[in-house]
């Protein structure tokens, strides 16, 4: 079931997100499982050819040998089940393989960025929702939930919601309630607002859209810039403004 939860940010900025249904986040997590799954089958592999390449040392402790290996073993195991969504999620933008297919992410509540304390605390809580009854909970609280929150989003403070699909349309119907803001020499009070909330928000963006707004506004208002800031790039003319 896909919801959308309305955002109010601390400077007074509104927005909604799409939240991700539960359908959408079962089929990502089944995606990134998937690739977990070839990742162990590539490392046993690697691991029965280096055994039947490597010869034994004599003299070696085969039964100390055998234990330390297996703690590896499982310690491998643990970080490219658990690991895999932890450093994906805090570094690459709330996504993982699997989300990204799907176009979904985690952000924290409030519509800021996921950062690395935030997956953590989510994806460890993940370790308890895997192991009892492979997600079942989780699906019945998402479900329960007002904002399609499992119990590690509820630890967290996150929110899973599909990708923002922001227009330059959109953004000024947001802003039609917003606080106004003082006109400047190049750019009119309505204007600034808006290159604010761009820059506010633009790190939840996805790359393509990101960019292609950026150039929307640097355009609208490049022609009226002085000729060493038209040569800027488009986000760093908006971060002058």
């Amino acid at each position: 079931m896909d919801r959308t939860l309305d955002v109010r940010t601390p400077e007074s900025i509104a927005f909604s997100y799409e939240l991700a249904g539960v359908g959408s986040r079962f089929l990502a997590v089944l995606i990134d499982l998937l690739i977990q799954i070839g990742l162990i089958v590539l490392l046993f592999w690697g691991l029965v050819e280096a055994s039947t390449h490597i010869p034994t040392p004599k003299h070696a402790n085969t039964s100390l040998d055998d234990s330390l290996g297996t703690a590896v073993l499982v310690v491998i195991i643990f970080l490219i089940l658990f690991g895999y969504f932890i450093l994906f999620e805090a570094f690459w933008n709330g996504q993982t393989p699997g989300k990204k297919l799907m176009g979904i992410r985690v952000v924290r509540d409030g519509g800021y960025p996921l950062d690395f304390a935030a997956s953590l605390v989510r994806n460890l809580v993940r370790v308890g929702e895997a192991t009892f009854g492979f997600y079942v909970v989780s699906a019945i609280v998402a479900v329960a939930s007002p904002e399609n929150k499992r119990l590690g989003d509820m630890a967290a403070g996150t929110i899973v919601v599909r990708d923002a699909r922001l227009s330059q349309e959109a953004l000024l119907r947001d802003l039609r309630e917003q606080p106004s803001y003082a006109a400047t020499a190049y750019v009119s009070g309505e204007e600034r607002a808006l290159i604010k909330r761009f820059l506010e928000r633009r790190d939840t963006l996805v790359s393509e859209r990101r960019k292609a707004i950026a150039h929307d506004l640097a355009e609208r208002v490049r022609p009226r810039l002085s000729e060493d800031m038209r040569r800027l790039e488009d986000e760093s003319l908006l971060e002058r403004l």
